[in-house]
């Protein structure tokens, strides 16, 4: 009887697996002291200078080589000519609203600063290029933005874990930011 109970085997099918995601502890590190902003970032991340032909002088990557994403920071000092604050509000907000073809929702809020003012963060759901959108201003001096861009094809709800380890960088590089005047 044994013998006979012993040899059948049941086959069940195996659930799909999904990707483990080690994330590590959130570790901070100042900017160089050469930039007109200051802020700490991720220790995790790499530092680079934009290398975009028509990139300016100050704007730079915090690159994420173990999740292939960056951020991407652009920065303008508003006491120059060419930049009009409300042409700059406006195209932050177009930059964001051409994601709308393949988002499915945008989410916008406005956070206090502790530096006493605010930065929106515009949040989009769905297969989109920059999952996570932000921009602050002392209306006067200085406008920063800043986008997260992942450089893989993988789906958005597998890079969900990462996008949150990436936002939670983000709002602490927010709240620590700095003008230099």
């Amino acid at each position: 009887l044994f013998f006979w109970t012993s040899c059948e085997q049941t086959y069940l099918p195996k659930p799909k697996g999904l990707n483990r995601i080690d994330l590590p502890e959130a570790l901070y590190q100042a900017l160089p002291d050469t930039f007109p902003y200051q802020f700490d970032f991720s220790q995790h991340a790499n530092l680079l200078k934009d290398s975009h032909t028509r990139a300016g002088r100050y704007w730079i990557k915090l690159d994420y080589p173990a999740f292939e994403a960056d951020i991407e920071i652009t920065y303008k000092d508003l006491r120059q000519p060419d930049n009009d604050i409300n042409l700059l509000l406006t195209d932050a907000y177009e930059l964001s609203a051409r994601h709308n073809v393949k988002a499915y929702s945008q989410e916008e809020s406005i956070i206090g600063l502790p530096n006493g003012q605010a930065a929106s963060v515009i949040e989009l759901d769905g297969e989109v290029p920059s999952q996570f959108q932000f921009f602050t201003t002392d209306t006067t001096r200085h406008f920063l933005r800043g986008a997260l861009y992942f450089n893989t094809a993988t789906k958005n709800d597998s890079l969900a874990p990462i996008i949150e380890f990436i936002k939670t960088d983000i709002i602490h590089l927010l709240n620590s930011l700095e003008w230099k005047y």
